[in-house]
């Protein structure tokens, strides 16, 4: 390939990745937005979180049907004992931090729900560690550190803080550590076949919306059926604008899962990790210019530590598993010396068994 072949390769793969990072920004940032300006209007977060997984669940239907004509393999069905043993957990786990991230909401602003969301890091290395999916290195002290401060430095003295808000996403981002822990435990698992996210996401719905049904009857049932928004409509265009709104909800969620696969896809998994870190800064960015989120420089300071933390998480990881595949390449080449290496006393042996019976047919 010329020189100009090889640059316009580069060129064309930069300007992809640049797209797909844009398109998982649009809806990565829409829907953190949109979920606070929808919350302003219609405070039920888990009604709304319900109404966004039958949503997904439908739409991630139709995209496997689509994917089965144009490849023509078969849908991957689970059966009844093998989906509520393994993805039971992990569908629980998952509908509860999107549960309470959408409640905390109500109670906070978009800037102090992605700071304390951004923790989440801590409690995934947390379980990865425990469930040993991560081993426990020196320098995973010094990422937790950092992330910590960050949040302690964010919310001190903040004039915007609110108590209830921040417990309930903290909490969602502990059960986000378990959540995305036992969701790479599920798409490793070779005999499920759910290592495709469309798939995985179709399974997880149900047993989602059957978790998070008692706490939506507990907390907004009672409140929800005598509210005009909904059950208790007067005008019909009210009806079909609430749920217009709720559904705008469900296509922003579909689309956040399927650019994070497109991403990941494309490019890698360090790219999606990147692109998130610059999500945050944009997102706050936002935040204090269309929401009126104020934010001091102690805040922002607080903000720069989180952020060090998590990269530095991000490139010692590269590293390690540079270093990994490095040793698993030098034991393949070991192995492959080694067989080599016996390959040829094999040959050896046979030609001296060759020539030792050629010298008893001449002595004969």
């Amino acid at each position: 390939m010329s020189l100009f072949g090889l640059c316009m390769h580069f060129v064309r793969k930069v300007l992809l990745t640049v797209f797909l990072v844009l398109f998982y920004y649009c809806f990565s940032i829409g829907i953190t937005f949109y979920n606070k300006w929808v919350m302003r209007r219609f405070q039920y977060p888990i009604f709304m979180t319900l109404v966004h997984l039958v949503m997904i669940f439908v739409f991630s239907g139709i995209s496997r049907t689509i994917a089965s004509w144009y490849t023509g393999k078969p849908h991957i069905c689970l059966s009844w004992k093998l989906y509520l043993k393994r993805v039971a957990a992990t569908a629980l786990a998952t509908a509860l931090d999107i549960g309470l991230s959408n409640w905390s909401f109500i109670f906070i602003t978009v800037s102090l729900y992605t700071m304390t969301k951004s923790t989440a890091v801590l409690f995934i290395l947390f379980f990865a560690v425990i469930f040993k999916l991560e081993k426990l290195r020196s320098w995973l002290l010094a990422v937790i550190l950092l992330i910590a401060g960050g949040l302690f430095m964010f919310t001190y003295k903040s004039t915007q803080f609110n108590l209830k808000g921040f417990i309930l996403v903290l909490i969602a981002s502990f059960i986000g550590g378990i959540r995305w822990t036992l969701t790479q435990i599920l798409t490793q698992k070779a005999d499920l076949g759910l290592q495709n996210p469309i798939d995985t996401m179709y399974h997880l719905q149900p047993l989602m919306f059957i978790g998070l049904f008692p706490l939506f009857m507990f907390s907004e049932g009672l409140s929800l059926s005598t509210s005009e928004k909904l059950f208790r409509y007067h005008e019909t265009s009210t009806l079909l604008h609430m749920l217009l709104i709720l559904a705008g909800g469900g296509f922003l969620a579909f689309g956040l899962c399927f650019s994070e696969f497109l991403l990941v896809a494309k490019t890698s998994s360090l790219t999606l990790s990147i692109a998130g870190i610059f999500k945050e800064v944009c997102t706050l960015v936002l935040a204090s210019y269309l929401m009126g989120d104020q934010m001091t420089f102690l805040n922002w300071l607080g903000f720069a530590m989180c952020l060090s933390g998590i990269s530095l998480h991000i490139a010692l990881k590269v590293v390690y598993s540079e270093d990994s595949s490095n040793d698993k390449r030098v034991d393949k080449l070991h192995d492959l010396a080694l067989t080599n290496v016996d390959t040829e006393l094999l040959l050896r042996n046979g030609q001296a068994n060759e020539e030792s019976e050629e010298e008893d047919i001449l002595f004969q």
